[in-house]
């Protein structure tokens, strides 16, 4: 089934890559028609990716911060002085159309490394009517081995015996984006993102959680102002019997949650702040496709925030 999977993939970046080869022929015989001004703000919108990628030769830097959820009400400040999760990210555009990174984040002290990948970008004339972006990370969990311990029991003939190497410490994430710009108010992605874990928690004998897992994401900007705008996310771990590894989702192995998303963002063209709520307090993509049990409701909710912040070379 992998196999399968892998083989739509590729398909479906070779066409992607056909389609952008056919639309940048045609523009060379026709009047030159130039991408869009700003389908986002920034790079991220609140946990997701989005299609924009900065100028050659810039530097992005991105702090996330999420605050505890606001359950306990005005006892913690509504999550505020709970526990919280911190990512800090610095990328950089060594080339057009293509941006490399590096982050690290508070829980599970995991450092990863990404990229992304413009393929295609929204024209004015609408010679090529979207903007197509690829992305990727892998991530390392940093904890020490004995916070492992309950992962990586395994059962043998001779009983339950600790196996673990760095292997078992890697995640990954990889997404696919498709963005359009209505208009200069409306701006709409989707995409669709295959999660992996090379080890699963808790897992025992016999049964674990899956390692596994396709998302489908949504993702908007609505501008109210000059420099203000509604902005919200929708996170989707899709049941897919064919690629799961449990026997079934129940309340012990429960199926991850969606998450929804919703905020305000004021941009400045170099600096962008969004402030929002969020039903997850994970903040590395992977993680809040397989292990998200927060429901949308007043126990779930997070506050959040994101800044970014650009330097041009």
């Amino acid at each position: 089934m992998k196999i399968n999977i892998l083989f739509i993939v590729l398909l479906s970046f070779i066409s992607v890559l056909s389609f952008a080869q056919e639309a940048t022929d045609s523009t060379e015989v026709t009047e030159k028609d130039y991408p869009v001004n700003a389908t986002f703000e920034s790079g991220i919108l609140i946990d997701a990716q989005t299609v924009v990628i900065p100028e050659k030769k810039t530097l992005e830097m991105i702090i996330q911060h999420k605050f505890g959820t606001i359950d306990n009400g005005i006892s913690d400040l509504f999550g505020i002085y709970g526990s919280s999760n911190i990512r800090l990210e610095m990328n950089y555009v060594p080339v057009k159309n293509f941006r490399i990174g590096a982050g690290i984040t508070k829980r599970y002290m995991t450092s990863d490394l990404n990229a992304k990948w413009s393929i295609l970008q929204q024209t004015r004339k609408n010679t090529i009517p979207v903007s197509v972006a690829l992305y990727g990370n892998v991530a390392i969990d940093g904890r020490n081995i004995s916070d492992f311990a309950d992962s990586v029991s395994v059962g043998s003939p001779v009983g339950t015996v600790n196996k673990f190497d760095i292997s078992n410490r890697l995640s990954y994430f990889s997404q696919l984006i498709v963005a359009r710009k209505f208009n200069e108010w409306l701006s709409l992605q989707a995409g669709v993102s295959f999660s992996h874990y090379n080890l699963t928690r808790f897992q025992a004998v016999g049964r674990s959680y899956d390692h596994d897992k396709i998302g489908a994401h949504f993702n908007g900007r609505i501008k109210v102002s000059p420099q203000g705008s509604i902005v919200f996310n929708y996170d989707m771990p899709l049941k897919i019997k064919s690629i799961s590894e449990q026997d079934a989702w129940t309340s012990q192995y429960p199926h991850p949650k969606s998450n929804l998303a919703f905020g305000y963002e004021v941009s400045t063209g170099t600096h962008a702040f969004q402030v929002y709520m969020a039903s997850t307090t994970s903040l590395l993509p992977q993680e809040n496709m397989l292990w998200n049990q927060n429901e949308m409701n007043t126990e779930g909710f997070a506050i959040g925030f994101v800044i970014t912040r650009l330097w041009a070379f």
